[in-house]
């Protein structure tokens, strides 16, 4: 007869990797000075600084619900991470969603991209699918991320947002075209957070048993239907209630009307992108 031992909570970092010591940071020798590799030293340091945490740039409004991830079909030919191993094994996640260009207190129903981001916790540690509610962006190279993001926001001298700012930078970049016909249309005003899709917003590979890579794009479709409001109708909320979105998700999960998403996956082998 045997007794199991309970199971020990174990300290990590964010990203969910075990710590070996929160009383000793590592040294070159026993009196030497501190090294620059004490990774959990420089992250506990970064924390501290920033837990008053100021408004972010982007995605400043946003609401976000815990949940679980259920593996429903079989891709262990294209992965051998431990999150999808099994049919029926559940993974707990937080999932986050935003608005992207309005600062902290703006409207939660206005017409903009998504943000749809989750965490998963999984064994191996947490990983972060980052996501919108759109399956392509303004802009391909990081480099221009940061210029497209200021035309969205407020004018550095007027502080208010100005829509010349938005269709000089459009206009100029005919990349961002597609992006701008998905906001302009009625998926800009999607009818809260529930009533909407997420797609990853990068190309991630997987690694199969066999150390090979397949690219995937990750497309997470709503169990709730797609619901966009008019523009009339979003005014109307708006001079209502600026969290509108947050009201309507907070509501529904303590109705026990708990949103659901179904995530699938798009494929691409390296031979497919190489003659792409």
């Amino acid at each position: 007869m045997s007794s199991k031992s309970p199971t020990k909570e174990r300290l990590t970092t964010p990203a969910g990797i075990p710590v070996a010591s929160d009383e000793r940071s590592r040294t070159a020798g026993p009196r030497g000075p501190l090294l620059a590799d004490n990774y959990y030293l420089f992250e506990k340091l970064a924390h501290f600084n920033r837990e008053r945490v100021p408004e972010r740039v982007v995605h400043a409004v946003g609401a976000g619900a815990h949940g679980f991830f259920e593996v429903t079909g079989d891709i262990r030919r294209y992965t051998r991470a431990a999150l999808f191993a099994e049919l029926g094994k559940r993974t707990p996640v937080f999932v986050r969603f935003s608005t992207v260009a309005h600062s902290r207190g703006g409207p939660d129903s206005a017409r903009d991209v998504r943000g749809f981001a989750v965490k998963f916790y999984t064994e191996e540690g947490n990983w972060d699918l980052v996501g919108n509610n759109t399956p392509v962006f303004f802009v391909r190279d990081p480099l221009k991320f940061v210029d497209f993001i200021r035309s969205q926001k407020e004018h550095p001298q007027r502080y208010w947002r100005h829509e010349q700012m938005w269709w000089d930078y459009w206009s100029r970049r005919p990349e961002s075209l597609h992006q701008v016909m998905i906001l302009m249309s009625d998926r800009g005003l999607p009818r809260g957070f529930r009533h909407m899709n997420g797609y990853g917003s990068h190309t991630f590979s997987l690694i199969d048993t066999k150390g090979e890579r397949v690219w995937v794009k990750f497309h997470l479709k709503t169990e709730q239907g797609i619901a966009n409001f008019t523009a009339d109708q979003a005014r109307e909320i708006q001079a209502d209630e600026l969290r509108w979105a947050t009201r309507d998700l907070f509501t529904a999960i303590e109705r026990g009307e708990h949103p659901r998403w179904r995530m699938y996956i798009q494929t691409m082998s390296e031979a497919e992108a190489e003659r792409f």
